[in-house]
Order: C-alpha cells, then structure tokens, then sequence
C-alpha cells in the first residue's frame, strides 16, 4: 500500500532527514515489515553476549604414601647435626645408648615428664604415629630424653612414660652425659620460671628427630606435624632404607 503525498510532506516536517530515508525504503508494506523485522534482529543482536566455555579442571592432586620419596641424605636446609652415641639411662636403669637395642626405628624427643606446653603435643603425636606404624606394619621406639633431671629421675620416668605410650623410653643420665647430648642434637634448654603448683618451667628444643635403628640421624620433624604425617614420614624412610639397604 503507498503512502499518500500529503502523509509525506508531513513527515518531512517532523521526522529527521535519516528518518526520511528509512521512510522511502519502507514504502511498501513488504519494506516496511523488512525494516521492523531487521530492527528486532538487530536489537536482539546488540544483547547476545559470548557465553563462557566450559573449563576443564584437573582433579586435585592427593599426596599417597605411596608418593612419598625421602632423600636418603640429611634434608636440604636443615642443621648439619652431629647426633652421635649418647649414652644415657633408661626408666628401667639400664644403660642406653643411640643405638636402639630391639633393631627399631627411633623418633626421639627433648622434653619432661611434667611439661605442659609443646611436651603436651609433640609426644602424644608420637605415641599416636606408633600406633599407626604398627597398623601399616612398620615397629619403631618413641623417645623422651628429659632437660629436667631432678624431677625426670629414674623412678619418676617409670612412672611416667609409660602413660604416654607402652612402648615409649624415657632417658635420664648425669649431667654431663645429657650435655653431650643436648650438644649432638643442638638442644638448648633455659629455666623460665617456678610454678606454684607444676614447680620449674623450662623452654627447650622442640622438633621430633628420626633416628635409625642403629641411632643414625634420618630427618626431624616439627612438633606440629599430625600423627598421620608423621607415620608417612617415617614409613617412607624405612622403606626406601630398606631398598637401599642403609
């Protein structure tokens, strides 16, 4: 249908010369419907936004016992310890040196019987990685040597580990043999203060040390370190001994 001329001249007057334009191209009614039709689609174009492709993301990546491969060397960035043969004495007062007499792996810690402080976590993080070793099939020692030797005598040390653990060892020994050991583990103690109730406090070295069946120095761990790491840790050394034959 065309658009009469009098419907033009007032067009002319009120739309702008770009209208007009679109006018005359639309003056049918087929154009007309074309020009809609093409707004529409270009209106919906202008709002169409890329949609985001789907991303494939790797499975996280679970640390297995399995994968664990210790260095058979002492690990980078640690102290060079010394370690060495102390000789010290058991809570049954027997002698003890190093050198673990059943053939176990040893983790051997510097504490006291009466600590509340880092004591409280470290060795009930050993006694509990012992367990688990000994599920995994694996027989090692957990060791306490005392920096309290007035209280941690003897008699006190048989009273007192085996609450921590059945199969723990607690060590005692004058005061120069618990020096040379304090000195081939870099342990330093200090006395804080008295407590009313739990009479002397000391701060002290805290890091739990592998040692091998024959008191050879393996690796240490941080007091922190879960029972369940610890047992990784350590199974992993014994396996990788075994191969090697170390």
């Amino acid at each position: 249908m065309a658009i009469s001329a009098s419907a033009t001249r007032l067009m002319r007057n009120i739309w702008p010369k770009t209208s007009r334009r679109l006018l005359r191209l639309s003056a049918t009614s087929g154009g007309l419907l074309a020009l809609l039709a093409g707004g529409v689609i270009g209106l919906a174009g202008a709002f169409v936004v890329d949609q985001p492709q789907p991303v494939a993301i790797a499975p996280p990546q679970t640390e297995t016992l399995a994968s664990f491969v210790p260095s058979l060397d002492n690990t980078p960035g640690f102290p060079s310890l010394k370690t060495g043969d102390f000789q010290l004495v058991n809570h049954l007062g027997e002698k003890r040196r190093s050198a673990n007499p059943n053939g176990e792996y040893q983790l051997l810690f510097f504490g006291y019987a009466r600590c509340k402080a880092i004591c409280s976590a470290a060795l009930p993080s050993m006694a509990e990685a012992t367990d688990l070793l000994k599920a995994m099939g694996y027989d090692i020692t957990p060791v306490l040597v005392t920096v309290d030797p007035e209280r941690d005598t003897v008699e006190a040390l048989r009273d007192a580990v085996p609450k921590m653990h059945t199969k723990m060892v607690g060590l005692t020994g004058t005061d120069d043999a618990l020096s040379k050991a304090y000195e081939a583990f870099q342990i330093t103690k200090t006395f804080v203060f008295e407590h009313p109730d739990e009479g002397a406090v000391y701060t002290h070295g805290s890091n739990i040390f592998l040692l091998s069946p024959e008191g050879d120095f393996r690796t240490l761990l941080p007091p922190i370190t879960s029972p369940v790491r610890i047992a990784e840790i350590v199974a992993g050394y014994i396996r990788e001994d075994s191969v090697s034959g170390s």
